[in-house]
């Protein structure tokens, strides 16, 4: 069987060649990696090679000028492939620049070899081949020492591989003139054998270091991809606290302006009471700053000190009621400082503006599953009446703001789940008001 080049045993080992070749021409194809090119040329030039075992007699004479110019054309795609894979250009780069001027040297040896046949005859081949092949080989082995430079199992995978076929190879062509063809007769072997060994250990080999290249180039993605994450969401904080930090003025502003309408109608006692009760937000808004969220639970503890003082401000008052589903924990939900905050602003500057008397405000917080949804309803003037109401008010731009910052940080909290903030006019026949909708999920 190992005599024979037309037996089962080499004919799968040609099989195997050609279809890593194909394989390999199809990565290199979705992937525009010139190392897949250049092993599938390899892998080409060898099955090329082998298949003159198998051509019938009459179109041997192929060979005459294949046989060694394929070989020097397999070489010039293995130097290449080496070059590309193990990225000798950026850590041998003077070996480099030789190991370029080889592959130059084997692409003109392929054309040499056939015109040396063209003109002259085969046995001119064999003679320029054996003097050529040593040089070669030398090379090759001092290549391979500059190689253990390179750090990383890979480098080890492809000496490897690339030294079992370079010995096998050279007990091929040299076994005969050593030992005589009847040895490897007599032993039932054909010399052949040995090439044919070398090809598979090296391919093995390079299979191996393709698939080890592969699994750090997917590792390398993933951390990349982690990193992404990483950054993606300190990007996210980042937008959080620069709205945060507009956030805090904004309402610190309107405060003062409380404040100043008390002093104003000099109204001492409720402008001592105000600040005394304005402090302790403050305090509560000041210990929260720091945190990019806070529990729904310490969210309506501060709006409702926020609401006392709006109640305190406003003419005649309005009642704000809150009603929590008795399923949700509180303390489990977490949302951005003074996130529903605007939203009450809004009903009681603009809702109750023109509002006399009756005025309410109801928060209803409701269990969803995994989701948390937060009614905000009011029986002020509605959403049409307010615009109109607010046409000329110079504080329009300021309110707006709130609610669009409000609406920006919930979305940041939960960039990758569906966040909802709707608001409608609930308005009708009999009755006026405002009703907003937040809807997002239970864990941040």
């Amino acid at each position: 069987m190992l005599l024979d080049l037309t037996s089962e045993f080499y004919s799968l080992i040609r099989g195997a060649l050609f279809i890593l070749a194909l394989y390999h021409l199809v990565v290199f194809i979705n992937t525009k990696q010139k190392e897949y090119l250049y092993y599938s040329a390899y892998l080409g030039c060898f099955f090329i090679y082998f298949l003159k075992d198998t051509t019938p007699d009459n179109y041997l004479y192929i060979y005459t000028y294949l046989n060694f110019s394929i070989q020097f054309l397999g070489y010039a795609a293995y130097i290449s492939f080496g070059r590309a894979l193990l990225k000798t250009k950026k850590y041998v780069t003077d070996w480099d620049k030789l190991m370029l001027i080889e592959v130059r040297l084997f692409l003109v040896c392929s054309v040499l070899f056939i015109a040396i046949q063209a003109v002259f005859d085969y046995s001119h081949q064999e003679k320029l081949w054996t003097i050529l092949v040593p040089i070669f080989t030398v090379f090759g082995i001092l290549t391979y020492i500059v190689l253990t430079k390179i750090k990383g199992k890979h480098v080890r995978y492809f000496i490897i591989g690339s030294l079992a076929y370079l010995i096998l190879a050279n007990i091929s062509f040299l076994g005969p003139y050593v030992v005589g063809n009847e040895y490897f007769i007599e032993k039932r072997v054909n010399p052949m054998f040995f090439t044919y060994v070398g090809a598979i250990v090296e391919t093995t080999m390079f299979a191996v270091i393709i698939g080890y290249k592969t699994r750090v180039s997917l590792d390398k993605s993933k951390e990349a991809e982690a990193l992404l994450v990483i950054k993606t969401k300190e990007m996210s904080d980042l937008k959080m606290t620069a709205l945060q930090s507009q956030m805090d003025p904004h309402f610190l502003y309107n405060s003062l302006n409380s404040i100043n309408n008390f002093v104003v109608q000099n109204d001492i006692e409720k402008a001592s009471d105000y600040i005394t009760k304005f402090s302790r937000l403050i305090r509560e808004i000041l210990t929260n700053s720091s945190n990019l969220t806070i529990s729904l639970n310490k969210e309506l503890g501060v709006l409702g000190l926020y609401v006392k003082l709006e109640q305190m401000r406003m003419s005649g008052g309005f009642d704000y009621v809150v009603t929590v589903d008795d399923k949700i924990d509180l303390e489990l939900i977490k949302v951005p400082p003074l996130f529903i905050q605007p939203f009450i602003e809004n009903a009681i500057w603009h809702g109750f503006a023109s509002k006399k008397k009756g005025k309410k405000i109801n928060v209803n917080i409701i269990d969803e599953d995994d989701k948390i949804r937060c009614e905000i309803i009011d029986n002020g003037i509605g959403i049409k009446n307010s615009k109109r109401a607010a046409a000329n008010r110079v504080d329009r731009t300021r309110k707006s703001f709130g609610l669009k910052a409000s609406e920006d940080r919930i979305k940041l909290l939960h960039e990758n789940e569906r966040v909802y903030v709707i608001i409608e006019d609930i308005s009708d026949i009999k009755t006026t008001g405002t009703k907003v909708t937040l809807k997002f999920p239970k864990v941040s």
